[in-house]
Formats: C-alpha cells, sequence, structure tokens
C-alpha cells in the first residue's frame, strides 16, 4: 500500500511539473510575442519624425510616405493578429528600404542629421524586430517540442494546450537581390 500511494504521489508530481513547464513556455511564448509588438510599435513611434523630416525634401515622394503611414496604421492596430502585424511589417520593411534608396537623390536630406539619426535609429529597431522574431520561433519551438513530446504530451491534452505557429519569412525575402551596375 504504501509503495501505491508513493508511486501515485511520484506520478502526481510528475504532471505537476510537466504543468507547470508548459505554463511557462507558453508564457514564454505569449511574452517573446509581446516583445515583437514593442519592437514594432518603437518603430511605429519614430516613423513620424522620419515622415516628417523627409516630407521638407521629397515633396515629390508622396506616394512611399502614405504607403509608410498606412503600413505604420496596420501595425499598430490592437486588434491586428501578430501574423498580420508581421505581414504589415514586411511590408514597411519593403517601403522603408525604397524610401532610403530615394534619400539618395537629395544630397541635402542625407547630410541632414536629423534624418541620419532616424536611420540609425530604424536600423537598430530592425535588428530588435529581427532578434524579438527570433526569441519568439525560439520559445515556439520549445512548446511545441513540449507538446508534441512523451509524456507531456499527455499532460498537454489535459491542460487543453495548443501548437503555436512559427513566424515565417515571406517568399519575396528568400529571393537573391539583383545587383547591376
Amino acid at each position: 500500500m504504501i509503495i501505491a500511494l508513493i508511486v501515485i504521489a511520484i506520478i502526481v508530481i510528475l504532471v505537476i511539473v510537466m504543468y507547470n513547464g508548459l505554463v511557462r513556455q507558453r508564457n514564454l511564448v505569449d511574452e517573446a510575442e509581446s516583445q515583437i509588438d514593442v519592437q514594432l510599435q518603437r518603430r511605429a513611434d519614430l516613423l513620424p519624425n522620419l515622415l516628417e523630416t523627409v516630407k521638407g525634401y521629397a515633396t515629390h515622394e508622396k506616394e512611399t510616405l502614405a504607403k509608410v503611414t498606412e503600413m505604420r496604421t496596420q501595425i499598430s492596430d490592437p486588434n491586428a493578429s501578430i501574423a498580420d502585424k508581421v505581414k504589415a511589417d514586411n511590408q514597411l520593411t519593403d517601403t522603408l528600404n525604397h524610401l532610403f534608396a530615394v534619400s539618395e537623390n537629395y544630397p541635402d536630406l542625407k547630410a541632414n542629421q536629423n534624418f541620419l539619426s532616424l536611420q540609425e535609429e530604424l536600423t537598430n529597431t530592425e535588428n530588435k524586430i529581427s532578434f524579438s522574431r527570433q526569441n519568439y520561433n525560439a520559445n515556439v519551438m520549445e512548446l511545441n517540442n513540449k507538446l508534441q513530446s512523451f509524456p507531456s504530451n499527455l499532460v498537454a491534452k489535459l491542460g487543453n494546450f495548443k501548437q503555436r505557429e512559427f513566424l515565417q519569412i515571406p517568399d519575396k525575402a528568400r529571393e537573391v537581390p539583383q545587383m547591376k551596375f
């Protein structure tokens, strides 16, 4: 009887440890997702200053500036899913790359200290966004591994834990850029 109670106690302890590990990992995924939101919002907060700086120099680039504003709004939407925000973020990155390429046509803009500072801040933010995405995917992988591995998959079913999706890069980002001289 004592041996049966010890075995039951060990099983209960193992279930509790596995459940708490799943909860901890799910929370890490949620926290990593919120870090992506934080970095996207940080970039969105920098954009109005960048747009105002560029407007003074590149008045006929209104379409590019309008696209940046539209993508910023989509990223800042609190009701948008992380996948929708990442999609808008990818489009925004493309538009910002175009904007920085266009800045080459405006020597005064390229020399503007405010523009250079904002460009550097955006570059730093892009790096932070990239790291946040990597961190999210690493945490999703760990959670999904636990959800698929025995015996934690049994505990996951009891606790109604769900697998999460990895953030994917768009096919366009996989293309090798064309260098023309």
